[in-house]
């Protein structure tokens, strides 16, 4: 994702125009990542000190023509992030921010990705409303909301399976008492 020649293209020549790159840092950048071994754009411009975040969420605004959004330090609905499979989000760089009535807004790394709107509609039936934002950052709260922390308490559910557990074990220990009581009257 983030990695075509019309996107660095795109993205350079926006920052270029914001006045927060020169045309020839833009091309001595465009040569760069090239040359690296950096996967995503993005990702290459802000590791490499080239460009601050806040700045490429302005560009990115401005080349996708939605606002953007700074996933780093939103605290994420996990019903809402729950009813798309990780895969699905990480493979799109996209993390569903909240619900507005009929609407579900959602930031993108790459909001005009081909398909990408039925795709959502597979597991919600909200209108879609984008914003975007950094790939890194939407993977990794993607990544942050579905791994189970060690020191997490036990969902409901999972504290009603274990109580349900313990009581079938329990009522089978009394069971055996009960036939062990049995047999030793017998003898």
């Amino acid at each position: 994702m983030a990695i075509g020649k019309k996107y660095v293209e795109g993205i350079t020549n926006t920052l270029v125009e914001l006045e927060m790159l020169s045309v020839s840092e833009a091309d001595a950048i465009k040569k760069a990542f090239h040359d690296s071994e950096h996967n995503v754009f993005d990702d290459f411009l802000i590791q490499e000190g080239l460009v601050e975040r806040n700045d490429l969420l302005k560009a990115l605004s401005v080349y996708y023509q939605l606002p953007s959004f700074d996933v780093v330090g939103y605290f994420f609905e996990t019903l809402l992030l729950q009813k798309f499979p990780k895969d699905f989000l990480l493979r799109n760089a996209i993390i569903p921010i909240e619900v507005d009535e009929n609407m579900l807004l959602v930031v993108a790394s790459e909001p005009d990705l081909p398909d990408l709107l039925p795709q959502i509609g597979d597991f919600v039936s909200y209108d879609i409303l984008f914003y975007v934002g950094l790939e890194q950052d939407i993977c990794d709260a993607v990544e942050e909301y579905y791994e189970i922390a060690l020191t997490q308490e036990p969902q409901d559910e999972d504290s009603r399976q274990e109580r349900l557990l313990a009581r079938e074990e329990h009522d089978l220990e009394l069971d055996n008492m009960e036939v062990d009581a049995k047999l030793d009257d017998e003898d």
